[in-house]
C-alpha cells in the first residue's frame, strides 16, 4: 500500500492550508488543466473559469447541505466530549453512529448532554471499530442539531467553527441537509457567477450525495485491495437524468462540480446503454488511476490531501503526470490547499 501511494504523497507547508476562505467566493485562485494539450494555466480569480465554458455545457452540482452535526457533549464528570453525529440507521432516529473524542473515559450507559441543553440526554452504548454509538432519549432531526450543534468544519483547520462558517462552509446550491462535509468545489461559485454563466447558455443541474466523514479518513489497505470506499447515499432525479442524456446525445459536455458529483455520475452511468439512470441508492465506488471516467468531460475540484481517495480520483480523471505536475506547480506558487483553498478545472 505504501509503495502504491508514494506517488501521491507530497509535503505541504502548514502555511498553505487555508484556514479561512477567500474574501469573495469566486475570487480564489484557479489552475486550468487541459488534458489534450497537456498544459497548466494559472488564473488569479476563479471567476475566470467562465472563459472555458461553452454554450450548452451542463454543470452538475451537489445540492447537499452540511448539517450542524458537531456537538460538544457534557458528561456528569464535567468533562466535554467533542462528537460528530455521522448517521442513524434507526427508523426512530434515536441511535446514532458518532465520532466521539475521549470515549475511553466513558463507561457503558454513561449519560451525556449538549452543552447548555440538559433537556436532551444521550447514553453511551459502546464502540464499533473507530466509531461510537450514542442513543438519544427522543427522536432527532436537523432542527435539533441546528439548536445545539456546530458546523463540522474539517479537523485539519485546527480551529472551532465560527459564525462565518455557517455561511461559507455551505455552497450556494445547498438545500438538502444531511452531510457532515461540504462539496467544496461548489464553494467557489457565487450567485453572480452562476447567473453570468446561465446567461451564457450554461445549464446547471443538481444531484445529491450525502457526504460522510469517510472523505477525511486515511485510505485503508482493504479499500485498495477491494476497490471499495465508504458508502454514501445518492439521488439522481428524472429531470437531471433527462438533461444529462440529452447533452450526451448531442455531444455536449457534462462537467462535474466536485469529486462527490463525479462519484454519483459514475455510479449512475450505464456504460452498455450509454445513459444516466435516475434513482436513489448507495455507492461505494472507488475511482483510481487505471480506471476510465465515462460520465463527465470536465471536473472542477479543490487541492486535496496527499494519499487520499479524492486525490486518486482526480489523478484518474486528469492523468498522473499532469495532475501531480499541477500539484508541484501549486506548491511552488503558494496556492492554498483543502476545503477553503484554491481550485482547479480539468477538461
Amino acid at each position: 500500500m505504501d509503495e502504491f501511494l508514494k506517488d501521491y504523497d507530497f509535503l505541504l507547508p502548514e502555511s498553505q492550508i487555508a484556514k479561512y476562505p477567500a474574501e469573495n467566493r469566486d475570487e480564489s485562485r484557479l489552475l486550468v488543466l487541459n488534458r489534450e494539450k497537456d498544459t497548466i494555466t494559472e488564473h488569479s480569480r476563479f471567476k475566470e473559469i467562465a472563459d472555458y465554458f461553452i454554450e450548452g455545457d451542463v454543470l452538475v452540482y451537489n445540492e447537499t447541505k452540511v448539517s450542524k452535526r458537531r456537538v460538544y457533549l457534557s458528561a456528569r464528570s464535567g468533562r466535554i466530549h467533542e462528537s460528530v453525529f455521522l448517521e442513524t440507521r434507526d427508523p426512530d432516529s434515536k441511535e446514532w453512529i458518532c465520532i466521539l473524542k475521549n470515549r475511553k473515559k466513558l463507561k457503558l450507559g454513561d449519560a451525556l448532554h449538549p452543552e447548555g441543553y440538559e433537556d436532551i440526554r444521550f447514553r453511551y452504548q459502546g464502540d464499533s471499530a473507530d466509531l461510537s454509538i450514542l442513543v438519544a432519549d427522543k427522536s432527532l432531526d436537523d432542527s435539533d442539531f441546528s439548536q445545539w450543534g456546530n458546523i463540522p468544519i474539517p479537523p485539519y483547520l485546527k480551529r472551532k467553527a465560527e459564525k462565518s462558517d455557517e455561511d461559507r462552509y455551505q455552497t450556494i446550491f445547498a438545500t438538502n441537509p444531511g452531510s457532515v462535509a461540504a462539496p467544496t468545489a461548489g464553494l467557489h461559485f457565487s450567485e453572480k457567477l452562476r447567473q453570468m454563466l446561465e446567461v451564457k447558455g450554461i445549464i446547471f443541474v443538481p444531484i445529491i450525495l450525502q457526504i460522510g466523514y469517510g472523505t477525511f479518513q486515511p485510505l485503508q489497505e482493504e479499500q485498495l485491495l477491494k476497490k471499495k470506499l465508504h458508502t454514501e447515499s445518492y439521488e439522481l432525479s428524472e429531470a437531471t437524468a433527462k438533461i444529462l442524456n440529452e447533452a450526451r446525445a448531442e455531444k455536449r459536455r457534462v462537467i462535474s462540480i466536485g469529486t462527490t458529483t463525479l462519484r454519483v455520475l459514475e455510479s449512475v452511468f450505464d456504460f452498455k446503454s450509454q445513459i444516466y439512470k435516475a434513482g436513489k441508492g448507495e455507492t461505494d465506488i472507488f475511482l483510481s488511476p487505471g480506471d476510465q471516467i465515462h460520465s463527465s468531460q470536465g471536473l472542477v475540484t479543490n487541492f486535496h490531501l496527499p494519499k487520499s481517495s479524492l486525490l486518486l480520483l482526480v489523478n484518474c480523471f486528469g492523468g498522473n503526470n499532469l495532475v501531480m505536475r499541477s500539484y508541484r506547480y501549486a506548491l511552488e506558487r503558494n496556492f492554498r490547499f483543502y476545503s477553503y483553498g484554491d481550485a482547479m478545472f480539468l477538461f
